[in-house]
């Protein structure tokens, strides 16, 4: 699971995905519930993007 999370193209899925995701909350969820969401999805979009700064996804990760 660690190999398939750490892939450039998994990585990018999840730093798109969940920009975009986090960005829409804000408008079409009303409230305290949609600033959670996008604060939500905002953490592990960043978390995501320095991963791929970082240059991580360009190896392959060891299987244990």
């Amino acid at each position: 699971m660690k190999a398939l999370l750490s892939s450039r193209p998994v990585l990018w899925f999840l730093f798109l995905f969940n920009a975009v995701v986090a960005a829409a909350a804000l408008f079409a969820v009303d409230g305290t519930q949609g600033v959670m969401t996008a604060v939500g999805m905002g953490v592990v979009s960043l978390g995501a993007g320095a991963e791929l700064a970082r240059g991580r996804g360009r190896r392959k990760a060891a299987t244990v």
